[in-house]
């Protein structure tokens, strides 16, 4: 119990993926490092991190992170970086080969859920999602609006 809340205070969010858990079904979660430059930390520590369109991208036998925008830092002059380029993650090899092995399975996708500071070090935590289907998201919207009017129509009782 005591790790955990030691662990909570050395780690700092930087962004959340909204959009990931509306649009997919998460299947299990990992945790990866990311190979940045020194711009791009600074961004970061900065908060200026967007994981919306991202994914995992697998290249030869690594993946990398492809199309999260990491503002470039403002006074970084000619050393900035290119706010879209691919950042390779850092994992250890029995999970790459695992993901390799489910990626490749129809429908599987690897989407970046959260960045973070963790003990001074900038981590992903990635889901193993598959794509919602319309029909999906029509049965939640419809889930939300019955409880959103019971929750009404038991507050108006009271």
């Amino acid at each position: 119990m005591g790790s955990k809340a030691k662990q909570d205070s050395q780690s700092r969010l930087i962004a959340t993926n909204r959009r990931a858990g509306r649009d997919y079904v998460i299947e299990k979660t990992f945790e990866a490092g990311l190979v940045l430059k020194g711009t791009e930390v600074k961004s970061l520590r900065r908060g200026q991190a967007d994981l919306s369109d991202g994914y995992g991208a697998l290249r030869g036998d690594e993946f990398f992170l492809v199309n999260v925008n990491i503002s470039p830092y403002s006074h970084g002059g000619y050393q900035n970086h290119e706010p879209k380029r691919e950042r390779k993650l850092l994992m250890h090899r029995r999970e790459i080969n695992r993901l390799i092995g489910k990626i490749r399975e129809r429908g599987f996708t690897l989407v970046p859920l959260k960045m973070y500071f963790k003990s001074g070090k900038a981590k992903v935590e990635l889901g193993l999602a598959k794509g919602k289907k319309n029909p999906d998201r029509r049965r939640e919207i419809k889930e939300k609006d019955l409880d959103r009017e019971m929750r009404q129509a038991a507050s108006g009782r009271r």
